[in-house]
């Protein structure tokens, strides 16, 4: 579709890929009104709240044309933010590379090409290396080299090494942890759990018996949150690294606080090769890399950007209690990849989430 991105007033002009997914959702809400901005998604979305707030561009990047076809959408804009992600296919690495870093670069290029001065990048905890033993916080200083099992690690942290090589620009990084809201419950059980899991079962009276690992903590943000994280840092220019998570951090002991109980932890060995067992088998669509990276990711500070003045407004046992409940209800919104989830469709299964 043709782009066009003139506007008249004074607001600023951003575009955002990803627009459709999770995140972006969530963007398009904070940033409707204040800016002009163009929506770039592997499919259209409809043209309802809060996909009506932005002109779209339908476009693959993993295609090989991707940084030609970006230049039009990029032409006068103040700010680029890459949130487009693939997850899915887990079984096609090279799909996955392909989107991921290919993807990366071609933003990365468009946006040196059209003169955007400033790139803000969504990465993930799951950048950096594995986390201390004694499970204190880190920093952005800690290393980013991922963990080498998980391919969305990998992918991660080679994104980021991309997204240095900008020169001449004012560059931004997110490193958010597990980003959860409503919304977009079903599309993230698409993308992890898969059709054949009854969601309907998610009941705390039922995740009280669910055996949830000791040497497991793990840190959320609401979507909402994160979004408001980037509006604070497109305001102030901010540039650099930025940790990206709520309080508290959800171990065993908040676990079963928040769900009434917890049945004896299993193992992490145990649990990675039941995982690694039924992702063989094709009864669910996530590898055990997964649980190394869940098990292996530090727990992050995010002081630098609270700094900035950001303060979430959702704590993380409340977002994650809001999610597992709609999740059971199958909850999600019109689109591409946030629709709802329906029982056992195979229409229903991940492809991607940019």
């Amino acid at each position: 579709m043709s782009v066009t991105p003139q506007m008249g007033g004074s607001k600023r002009q951003i575009v955002v890929t990803g627009a459709s997914g999770n995140v972006g959702t969530a963007l398009l809400r904070r940033l409707a009104g204040t800016a002009h901005v163009t929506g770039i998604a592997r499919r259209r979305p409809p043209a309802t709240a809060p996909y009506d707030t932005a002109e779209w561009l339908t476009l693959d990047l993993s295609q090989d044309d991707a940084t030609d076809r970006l230049l039009p959408a990029m032409a006068g804009a103040d700010a680029v933010v890459h949130l487009a992600w693939q997850i899915q296919p887990g079984r096609d690495r090279a799909q996955l590379r392909r989107t991921n870093q290919g993807g990366t670069r071609a933003v990365v290029e468009a946006a040196a090409v059209a003169g955007v001065s400033h790139v803000i990048h969504m990465s993930s905890v799951g950048a950096y290396s594995a986390g201390p033993a004694e499970r204190t916080r880190v920093d952005e200083s800690w290393p980013t080299n991922g963990i080498p099992s998980s391919s969305y690690s990998v992918d991660k942290a080679a994104a980021e090494r991309i997204v240095a090589q900008i020169s001449g620009r004012v560059v931004s990084v997110l490193r958010p942890g597990l980003i959860l809201q409503p919304d977009a419950a079903s599309e993230i059980s698409r993308y992890f759990i898969g059709p054949f899991v009854p969601v309907t079962l998610l009941h705390p009276s039922l995740l009280r018996l669910a055996p949830f690992p000791t040497a497991l903590a793990t840190q959320f943000v609401h979507a909402d949150d994160v979004a408001a994280a980037i509006g604070i840092i497109l305001d102030q220019r901010a540039a650099g690294a930025f940790n990206v998570v709520a309080e508290p951090v959800l171990d065993r002991d908040h676990f079963r606080d928040l769900f009434g109980g917890a049945a004896p932890g299993l193992p992490r060995g145990v649990l990675r090769s039941l995982v690694d067992l039924s992702w063989r088998m094709r009864l669910q669509p996530t590898d055990a890399g997964w649980i190394d990276l869940a098990f292996g990711s530090p727990l992050l500070d995010a002081s630098r950007l609270r700094e900035l003045g950001w303060s979430p407004e959702h704590t993380a046992d409340e977002t994650l209690r809001r999610f597992v409940d709609a999740l059971r209800r199958r909850a999600g919104r019109p689109g591409p990849l946030l629709r709802p989830r329906r029982l056992l469709s195979h229409h229903d299964t991940s492809t991607a989430s940019n």
